[in-house]
């Protein structure tokens, strides 16, 4: 049933998911293994809380004096993974006068997603690398589904915002960064990039679920090595900037 979902949690003042002021579902499901991932418990769908997008709306309606120049933003998790769910929050959030922003990974199939891109106003697309065998190593799945994503995106001239996230010793490969910057400077509709510094604050999530936490010894992202970074991308002509650490 489409008027029901599974979601983590939600946060009513978030201010790094979009633009200006934003209330943020993070739903509950995860097709994604991340390495780095703050959020390990988010990824069993069978978890979470379930919830009516009545529920959800009420609780919008309630913030709504102070989302004006903000929105809504559909997080997770992975929001693709509940379509229906998350399409009808924004068709709603649409009803009431609000911007809409999905914050996902890319991995799902065009068709999936298409019904949902209807209803969003910003992508937040998060591409983990970009070397096919790092962005497996990073996530445990194909990089080639977030490819098609970000092409057809493109195609349709939607707004959206590249995240990246780096990770010293990981993701910092030089090749692999310029390689994606050549990637998303072929993209007609990206507005900005964000470099997002690696950080190791969902660490004693993974130690709470007897997770195995690999990069334990990875430092944390400097202010030097995420410049650096960021001038790869505006090398090339992209919106690119050092934001916080997600």
């Amino acid at each position: 049933m489409s008027g029901i979902g599974r979601i983590h949690s939600i946060e009513t003042f978030g201010t790094v998911d979009g633009p200006g002021i934003r209330f943020i579902v993070f739903t509950q499901g995860c097709p994604l293994r991340c390495l780095y991932c703050h959020n390990p418990d988010c990824r069993n769908a069978h978890d979470g809380k379930e919830v009516t997008v009545d529920y959800l709306i009420n609780e919008i309606k309630k913030c709504k004096s102070y989302l004006r120049k903000g929105g809504v933003t559909v997080s997770g998790g992975e929001p693709l993974m509940q379509p229906e769910f998350t399409r009808e929050i924004f068709d709603r959030c649409h009803q009431l006068g609000l911007h809409t922003a999905l914050d996902t990974s890319g991995y799902c199939g065009l068709e999936i997603a298409k019904p949902v891109l209807e209803m969003t106003d910003l992508v937040l697309l998060d591409i983990k690398s970009y070397i096919p065998e790092l962005y497996y190593k990073v996530t445990n799945v194909s990089i080639e589904p977030t490819l098609a994503m970000a092409k057809y995106l493109s195609e349709i001239d939607k707004p959206t915002w590249i995240r990246f996230v780096l990770v010293p010793h990981l993701t910092d490969n030089i090749e692999n960064v310029e390689k994606l910057a050549d990637f998303i400077a072929t993209l007609k509709n990206v507005e900005r990039l964000e470099v997002l510094p690696f950080h190791k604050m969902g660490e004693y999530k993974w130690e709470q679920l007897g997770l195995g936490y690999e990069l334990k010894d990875t430092p944390p992202a400097s202010a030097e090595q995420v410049q650096q970074i960021v001038d790869i991308f505006r090398d090339r002509g992209i919106e690119a900037i050092g934001a916080i650490a997600l």
